[in-house]
């Protein structure tokens, strides 16, 4: 009787495939809680704007950050590309650097204390002295803008290497070496593939911060970019530019975010 009732509750939910259909992925529904709030979040802004009579210099609606940004959609796009070229340039450059110091350090161990020392100095500088200085030294253009940015992404890619390059087993390193492995030889047939999933995660922090760093960096001094039209729009108290800019550099950072999280699940498709 026991095997009969438990047949019969499998063919029962056999026999409606359709209910585990209707559930929404896990994902999805993060998604959907996530746009619902986001909506209720600018529906009560626009509700309060309007009720309190908010003035436009304190406080714009979203409906007004909306209309500004439509008016002058090339002018906000334009903006977008300069900041975008110089943060994927300073990511690049700083994550780079990074790799290959935090290579140098597993191949060479006696160097992490002084190479760490370096690092920490260079994170505690603060960027907000050291921007009018490149701009003073190097000019108005990119090239000061991409350093600010690598100053600012080289510590985390650092960090996360090293740690992942240090995490290879003492049974792994032994075998290498059973086999008569060069220390290069570790290094690119078994710390490499072990720093890939932490190399990853600082590029979840390093590639929105990028932005951060390439606008800290205009608002110093430059010629285009969105940190150079929230500059100008707060010299004349005119807000709505600048929460699109805002707005504009949140929505650039998220889909920065998603783009690194897709490449993770698939090139690192066995971590998942």
């Amino acid at each position: 009787m026991a095997g009969l009732s438990h047949h019969a509750r499998v063919d029962e939910r056999l026999a409606r495939p359709g209910i585990s259909r209707l559930r929404l992925p896990s994902f999805s529904r993060s998604m959907l809680w996530a746009v619902l709030m986001l909506a209720g979040l600018f529906l009560g802004w626009e509700a309060g704007v309007r009720q309190f009579d908010v003035p436009v210099y304190l406080l714009p609606a979203p409906s007004r950050i909306l209309q500004t940004f439509l008016e002058r959609p090339g002018y906000f796009l334009s903006a977008l590309a300069v900041t975008l070229g110089e943060a994927l340039g300073g990511l690049a450059l700083g994550g780079l650097v990074g790799i290959l110091v935090a290579a140098l350090v597993s191949l060479r161990p006696s160097l992490e204390r002084g190479v760490m020392t370096l690092a920490i100095l260079v994170k505690s500088t603060p960027l907000a002295a050291i921007a009018p200085l490149l701009t003073i030294w190097l000019g108005f253009g990119v090239l000061p803008k991409i350093i600010i940015t690598a100053l600012l992404t080289f510590f985390p890619t650092l960090v996360n290497v090293l740690v992942g390059l240090q995490s290879a087993e003492r049974d792994m390193l032994d075998l290498m070496r059973v086999h008569r492995a060069s220390g290069w030889q570790i290094l690119v047939h078994l710390r490499a593939w072990l720093a890939l999933p932490y190399l990853f995660a600082a590029l979840r922090v390093t590639t929105p911060l990028s932005l951060v760093g390439a606008v800290i960096a205009e608002w110093t001094g430059a010629s285009g970019g969105l940190g150079r039209v929230m500059w100008l729009a707060y010299s004349n108290l005119n807000l709505p530019p600048m929460f699109a800019a805002i707005f504009i550099l949140s929505l650039s950072g998220m889909m920065f975010y998603g783009l690194i999280v897709w490449l993770e699940r698939n090139i690192l498709y066995w971590k998942i």
